[in-house]
């Protein structure tokens, strides 16, 4: 595992329970979700579910006044909320970001994992937060299971995630400068590759806004098929091989 990929995306949910239950029906997810309760601190509480060896989570606010919670009142209701991406380099990256004079909200570094989230205002479109992981299979933030390795999981995982903008492709060349990849454009979609999973920024397709609005998601033995969950649109795709 080097380089850049996407390895998480937060939904944000006024309630819970449905959009995991949603969640566990349209993806296959078979494990009992993991409930992380480091999350309170933002006044949250979450559910974290393996797709292959990315993860799927759903937070929702227990307090008011929280960031989520004004996320949920600026988008009008449930929808994407973040995007965690897992770095080789972590110290180049944090350069790269001070260099851009893009500000840090929150940062965590332990032993085994680091998470930087970026300023929302400074990089639009999702909270994101640029994270490593050692060994890099794991991931202590889906729970014990995933601590200091990888449990045995089925293949599939998120492929690629959507924002849409009304200026696509100025807010992917802000993306693509903070994770250090090339942008192209396919008509109307500016792209940003990733050594694993793929960035598309579209025009605005609803009256929401800016923000994360589809994911494409690979389940083994899955029937090809498109759902709403948590106010995104998910591409449900059969793995490959």
């Amino acid at each position: 595992m080097s380089g850049v990929r996407l390895r998480q995306v937060a939904l944000v949910a006024r309630e819970l329970a449905p959009v995991v239950a949603d969640a566990r029906r349209e993806l296959a997810v078979e494990a009992e979700p993991f409930a992380d309760q480091g999350v309170a601190t933002f006044g949250l509480h979450n559910a974290v579910m393996a797709l292959g060896d990315t993860f799927l989570e759903v937070v929702s606010p227990i307090e008011e006044g929280t960031t989520a919670g004004r996320y949920l009142e600026r988008r009008g209701g449930d929808g994407g909320y973040m995007a965690i991406f897992q770095v080789e380099d972590l110290e180049a990256a944090r350069a790269r970001i001070e260099a851009l004079g893009i500000r840090v909200v929150w940062r965590s570094d332990h032993p085994d994992i680091a998470g930087t989230h970026l300023h929302p205002k400074d990089l639009p479109g999702a909270l994101v937060s640029i994270d490593w992981a050692a060994p890099p299979e794991s991931w202590r933030w889906a729970g014990p299971a995933w601590t200091g390795g990888a449990p045995a999981h089925r293949a599939g995982g998120i492929s690629a995630l959507s924002v849409q903008s009304d200026a696509p492709g100025e807010l992917a060349g802000k993306w693509a400068a903070v994770l250090d990849r090339e942008l192209s454009v396919e008509g109307d979609t500016a792209l940003v590759r990733l050594d694993r999973g793929e960035l598309r920024f579209v025009p605005l397709r609803d009256h929401r806004g800016e923000g994360i609005c589809e994911l494409e998601v690979a389940v083994p033995g899955a029937r090809p098929h498109r759902c709403v969950m948590g106010g995104v649109d998910v591409v449900v795709v059969p793995t490959v091989g």
